[in-house]
């Protein structure tokens, strides 16, 4: 049983962050909510990946997510003690609603983060969000323990595409300080087009082709020209109606040290219109 002294720590979170070995970057195609708990090979990857750290990479300090799901007017930090896990969907068995990913926050740390970015102006919201699906759904394979304090950082949607990418770039410095940062999203990300019966090699042609150029690009580094995407015209227009699923890459390419390591995983489709592509920098 944790004695006084240990129980006011763990009450408060972590207060500052140390120097560590550089983190990598992740950006993870979620998909549906269903891959939280499905057995299935993008829960398996997630799994695979959450257990690399602490060994091939360190163990983080903080998880910094920039999940989807949570849009804003300017962008804001989760500075609770003890964010709620969000179940930010329907039509899903109760299953999925039992879920609970009970991660501390890091009210302290979220102070010291958002003071360091110079612009934009990143608030902190200290009631209101919390773990939406986009985090708890990858984060609880990868690290099931829930030991780990999490951090969500908003997105401003109106704001153009490289003001995301330029705000990740303000994040790279938490790397060496034992920040885990993750972009969850997907690079290709249609629900109006969706065919259920598709599978996971299966997908539209503009799917394939928006995908292919995404991939391509971050296999060369050219990661500030991910912001372009819009330049595809109806390619980009289909494989992103609206392109809050694809932000959170912007967020996490910015976070990239030239000439990093890269590695793609859970290369694969569901639905034919969502692509799961996953991405490690190191």
């Amino acid at each position: 049983m944790l004695d006084e002294v240990e129980a006011a720590a763990a009450a408060t979170g972590l207060r500052s962050l140390r120097p560590s070995p550089r983190m990598p970057v992740l950006f993870l195609g979620h998909g549906s909510p269903m891959n939280a708990i499905e057995d299935n090979e993008f829960r398996r990857s997630w799994q695979a990946l959450g257990a690399e750290f602490g060994q091939a990479f360190p163990r983080p300090q903080l998880v910094l997510c920039i999940s989807a799901h949570w849009i804003t007017q300017g962008w804001h930090l989760t500075g609770m003690a003890r964010p709620r896990t969000i179940h930010d969907f329907g039509g899903f068995p109760q299953a999925l609603f039992d879920q609970q990913y009970p991660a501390p926050g890091a009210p302290a740390v979220v102070k010291q983060i958002a003071a360091g970015i110079i612009q934009p102006k990143v608030g902190v919201d200290e009631s209101e969000w919390g773990y939406d699906h986009g985090t708890w759904s990858v984060l609880k394979p990868m690290f099931p323990a829930a030991d780990i304090p999490v951090v969500q950082l908003s997105m401003d949607y109106h704001r153009p595409p490289a003001e995301h990418f330029a705000l990740g770039q303000q994040l790279r410095a938490l790397r060496e300080r034992g920040v885990l940062i993750v972009g969850s999203g997907n690079i290709v990300h249609n629900l109006r087009a969706i065919r259920r019966e598709a599978g996971p090699m299966q997908a539209y042609d503009w799917a394939f082709e928006f995908d292919s150029v995404a991939r391509g690009l971050i296999e060369k580094g050219a990661l500030a020209e991910l912001a372009d995407f819009q330049k595809l015209g109806q390619v980009a227009q289909l494989a992103h109606p609206t392109y809050d699923h694809y932000l959170p890459l912007l967020h996490a390419a910015g976070a990239v040290h030239p000439g990093e390591k890269v590695r793609f995983f859970n290369d694969r489709f569901q639905a034919g219109s969502i692509s799961m592509r996953s991405v490690v920098w190191s």
